[in-house]
């Protein structure tokens, strides 16, 4: 694999009047590396998205795409390609020709352009719906229409913007396998935004958390989720108890502020073992979940916590009201700055 970045920013700042919706991103996206930008609604993650696009000029800084710097090229005049959430298909288009559009205004000629576009149908599982209008399609189907009318045109990096948010549940569960297994056979770079974290987690090769127009943690999945940097982190990648340094003091006996997962605090029937921090407290709501149920604990010392337990044979029933030990493995306890 090159050493060069398929993609590099650096000092990437865009404002619009005076709000700052990007301030000084610096990174570097390898070749052939899913990437995921993560973040709420108005982070900044968007907006990095539609500068490397080309849709949106910066305010200072630089694009490059493998050591070109394309900050000032058109969106056409740059080797990438973005599918959106609105499918943004033509109606009055077949699924072949809205495939085969990119390279139809390219020129390429009649037969090599319907060549290539039912060779992208099959790429998304798609072959024999060449014939369809778009208005005779599931929104999972009108999705992978819009990811092979993107790779059709062999970009060297896709950009994805939120494409799977209008899906249901168990279709988006679906294309994000999809996705990554389509990725992985390409070996394109893929930069994909959500706010969504479970999807950052289950498709990302590496993870940039956005808030406020910056990046607060980069790393790959395992990292970002097992080993938070801040509070911020801490709570919107997963659910996570935040203790600030004084409460870490005060009720772990720990130094400095940190945060621990829900699956990693235990209830214990008994005492607590003996490589545990015991707190006690009084169980304030369960929340069954199927495989697991969420058990939310006020503890003696005036914290809030989650308990995430797995539902097997051996789990006992923990009713609203009763008062329990929460076990705390200090291993699991991430340090925050």
């Amino acid at each position: 694999m090159s050493t060069q970045p398929a993609i590099r920013l650096t000092g990437l700042t865009k404002s619009f009047g005076s709000v700052n919706a990007v301030s000084g991103v610096n990174l570097d996206i390898a070749p052939g590396e899913f990437f995921s930008m993560l973040g709420p609604s108005g982070s900044g993650k968007t907006t990095v998205l539609r500068m490397i696009a080309g849709f949106e000029t910066p305010t200072s800084g630089t694009v490059e795409l493998f050591g070109k710097d394309v900050t000032k090229d058109a969106p056409f005049d740059r080797d990438v390609n973005t599918v959106f959430q609105d499918y943004a298909l033509f109606p009055h288009m077949s699924v072949l020709e809205n495939v085969a559009y990119g390279l139809r205004v390219r020129g390429v000629k009649t037969d090599a352009r319907n060549t290539a576009a039912r060779d992208a149908l099959a790429l998304v599982r798609l072959e024999g719906y060449g014939d369809r209008k778009p208005t005779q399609l599931s929104g999972g189907q009108r999705q992978r229409v819009a990811l092979a009318r993107a790779l059709v045109v062999e970009p060297k990096v896709l950009l994805l913007d939120e494409p799977l948010g209008a899906l249901d549940l168990k279709l988006r569960e679906q294309m994000q396998v999809e996705l990554k297994e389509i990725q992985r056979r390409l070996g394109i770079t893929f930069i994909f935004v959500t706010h969504d974290q479970e999807e950052a987690l289950t498709l990302s090769d590496r993870i940039a958390v956005f808030n406020e127009g910056g990046i607060v943690q980069l790393g790959n999945a395992e990292d970002v989720y097992r080993r938070p940097e801040t509070p911020f982190v801490a709570n919107f990648v997963g659910t996570s108890a935040v203790f600030t340094a004084d409460e870490a003091k005060t009720i772990l006996n720990h130094k400095g502020a940190c945060s621990i997962r829900p699956e990693h605090l235990e209830i214990v029937r008994a005492k607590a073992p003996v490589d545990t921090i015991g707190l006690a407290g009084t169980v304030a709501e369960t929340i069954f979940l199927g495989a697991s149920t969420r058990i939310i604990v006020d503890l003696d010392a005036g914290k809030r916590v989650a308990v995430l337990e797995q539902n097997d044979l051996n789990t006992t029933d923990t009713k609203l009201g009763a008062k329990v030990t929460v076990a705390i493995h200090p291993r699991f306890l991430a340090p925050l700055t």
